[in-house]
């Protein structure tokens, strides 16, 4: 066989060897939708039921401390402050930090808004640091490290938490001692705004309101989402506390807590809005920082998960699915490449080909429609409504997230490889705009880098 042939039958055999694995990917995903249907009813009874548990009186509840981690968020700060000095929870019991990397004028916006609220009686204090080791993981730790609360809020600066948040959350992390941390759903204030924010509420909700609580109720690692959730100090310590070796130090950190034996539990029910971003270019730099953290967290941690002894190989193998699902889009590119040097050196298997690449398109888009309608079933039912309701709107919106997902799969790919590889990252900060915010007054966000 000449040369050109051997080539060709190699890149036939990765064609194929792709196209299966993207196929193992999307059941997976198929898996997830399954679990949830099964496993709503009970799972949000359950849920009602935490919920519902009841807080000691006040004078005995625990101290709380709200961490806010910031870098050039400008008044966006202010914002986030003025709903995390008015949650319900004993004064004296609740200390808020803001974590403060900025630059330039947003430094001093941080240092004012911290300084009206001890003006008006609030335990609000300011940190900042000249050099930002570890990013956000590296200010978490340097908070931690001048307080002694056992329970730690963390919120980003776009995030407005309602005002019962502690209420809500606190109930379960109180009731059973063995849970690491309570997160709660992210929400969203600008979904309605543009092509692309829409797009991102029905990505986004297939993974806070279908996969986040059904990994939940069927045991599964739940990782933590960075923001609007709770933990106990103790589990972040008997985890080895924040890591700022990879870019998601939160994902990184919920699975250190749960592999040390710690649980974990997700509050569907309990939504807090963010701010989504509403350009393209801030939305794929937002999948490069995740996609690379998350590739960098699967190289730290996928070692260690397959030989710990006491972990069952279906924790192991569902770890593995989780974390290499990030792996998609370097699947994507070298599959693209063989598939053009395949077909051009007539080596294409095409009765095995076509029937792959037809059942992984078929899965994945049943899958992403599917989800798109399980989020609106359960969100529907805890009385959440969404600017893509009915199923016009959905399909078509759906056909775009799929190639959202597609092009940010490709995009991503080559830091994918670098965070599989170990290379080193500096964060990229997804810049906000303030929604909701006037932008002709003060009030308008920082956003230069």
């Amino acid at each position: 066989m000449s040369i050109l042939g051997v080539l060709g039958r190699i890149a036939d055999i990765v064609l194929v060897s792709v196209l299966f694995l993207q196929i193992v990917l999307s059941i997976r995903v198929v898996r997830t939708l399954v679990q949830h249907i099964r496993h709503r009813r009970e799972g949000m009874r359950r849920e009602r039921e935490m919920l519902a548990w009841p807080l000691p009186p006040d004078d005995e509840l625990p101290a709380v401390l709200v961490q806010i981690p910031t870098y050039n968020e400008g008044v966006l700060i202010r914002r986030v402050l003025d709903a995390v000095v008015a949650l319900d929870w004993p004064r004296d019991r609740l200390a808020v930090q803001v974590l403060d990397d900025s630059t330039g004028a947003s430094a001093e916006l941080a240092r004012r808004a911290v300084a009206e609220c001890q003006a008006d009686g609030h335990n609000v204090t300011l940190l900042q640091r000249a050099e930002r080791t570890g990013f956000k993981a590296g200010a978490l730790k340097l908070g931690l490290e001048a307080t002694d609360q056992p329970f730690i809020a963390v919120f980003d600066a776009d995030y407005i938490p309602p005002r019962d948040f502690l209420r809500q959350c606190m109930r379960p992390l109180l009731a059973q001692p063995d849970i690491a941390f309570a997160q709660a759903r992210c929400d969203y204030l600008n979904a309605g705004q543009n092509w692309l924010t829409r797009a991102q509420e029905i990505i986004l909700d297939s993974h806070y309101a279908v996969e986040q609580p059904t990994r939940n109720w069927t045991g599964d690692f739940l990782p933590f989402n960075g923001t609007c959730g709770i933990w106990r100090r103790e589990a972040i310590a008997a985890a080895g506390g924040w890591h700022g070796d990879t870019l998601t130090e939160d994902l990184d950190l919920s699975y250190r807590a749960q592999l040390a034996g710690w649980r974990a539990v997700y509050l569907v029910s309990v939504g807090a809005p963010g701010e989504l971003p509403d350009a393209f270019s801030i939305w794929n730099r937002q999948q490069l920082r995740w996609n690379k953290g998350y590739a960098q967290t699967a190289r730290k941690l996928l070692p260690g998960i397959f030989v710990r002894r006491g972990l069952s190989w279906h924790d192991r193998f569902v770890a593995f699915l989780h974390l290499a699902g990030v792996t998609y889009g370097v699947l994507m590119v070298i599959g693209e490449g063989a598939a053009v040097i395949d077909f051009l050196l007539g080596t294409i298997s095409w009765s095995i080909v076509i029937p792959l690449a037809a059942m992984g398109f078929f899965l994945g888009l049943a899958a992403l429609i599917g989800m798109a309608f399980a989020s609106r079933t359960l969100l529907g039912s805890i009385g959440v409504r969404r600017v893509t309701e009915d199923l016009g709107p959905v399909l078509r919106v759906a056909l775009v997230t799929s190639w959202m997902h597609s092009h940010a799969a490709a995009q991503t790919a080559f830091g994918v490889l670098q965070g599989l590889l170990g290379a080193d990252a500096s964060f990229l900060r997804t810049p906000k705009k303030g929604a909701g915010l006037d932008p002709k007054v003060e009030s308008s966000p920082e956003v230069a880098e």
